[in-house]
């Protein structure tokens, strides 16, 4: 079986309109990818397509898990299969709490018959708690609810640290953060980052790229990469713009 997240010649439309158009992306496991380019591009739409959104309709091309079709699943498959996503602009849950949310999270990929001990849970919740200098309060409280947007992303990332994901989409995690809350979410993402572990970060700004170092990075336009490359590339994007890379 292939450890791969495997995009083939991926066509995406939103209602009558096409966003992505034959894009074609292999993430392997153990490999960090980073994609960049303007607004309008077809970034988020190819996140929101793998996990599933259901207002982006996939017309034509395949994505493979691991080998097997991803697009087949229902977007809580994708989810227990091992896809996680986190959001531009986290969703506020009232009445559910980040503890219980997590927790009924992790359930959900147990097998019939299956269980772990509520002291292990929380043993582990608090320790990456105090990885991503969150207060231990923050458990009780309702999932986003009056939380700043460093608070909310920071959060997102709690949550790929406790489900260890296979593969990770992660859809500008560095909007709205200061210096210091970049870097202890960075240092997040960071801590998954091993064999068993695939992530896309989807970016606009090369600051993100020196706390998460890509393997590679790719720049896209009109639906598709049009350019790809190594953390070298990033840098480029800073001196010369997306337009003057597109052309070269």
């Amino acid at each position: 079986m292939k450890a791969s997240l495997e995009i083939k010649d991926l066509s995406v439309s939103i209602g009558e309109r096409p966003i992505l158009k034959d894009f074609s992306l292999t993430i392997n496991k153990g490999e960090i990818h980073a994609l960049m380019g303007p607004n309008g591009t077809g970034k988020s739409t190819l996140a929101k397509a793998l996990a599933g959104h259901p207002d982006y309709t996939v017309t034509g091309g395949q994505a493979l898990m691991d080998g097997q079709d991803l697009l087949a699943l229902s977007p809580e498959q994708r989810a227990r299969w091992g896809l996680f996503m986190a959001f531009q602009y986290p969703l506020e849950i009232e009445g559910v709490s980040i503890a219980n949310f997590i927790r009924a999270a992790l359930q959900a990929r147990l097998k019939e018959g299956e269980d772990f001990s509520a002291g292990d849970y929380y043993k582990e919740l608090y320790a990456k708690m105090d990885a991503l200098k969150m207060d231990r309060a923050f458990t009780a409280r309702a999932l986003n609810v009056g939380f700043s947007g460093g608070e909310k992303k920071r959060c997102e990332v709690l949550q790929m640290m406790m489900l260890k994901p296979a593969y990770a989409l992660l859809d500008e995690t560095d909007s709205g953060l200061d210096i210091d809350a970049l870097r202890i979410v960075a240092e997040g993402v960071n801590a998954l980052r091993g064999p068993d572990f695939g992530a896309l970060v989807i970016t606009h700004y090369q600051r993100l790229l020196d706390y998460i170092v890509p393997d590679f990075v790719h720049v896209m336009a009109d639906g598709r990469i049009v350019k790809s490359g190594g953390k070298e590339l990033a840098l480029e994007l800073e001196k010369h713009g997306y337009e003057g890379i597109a052309q070269a």
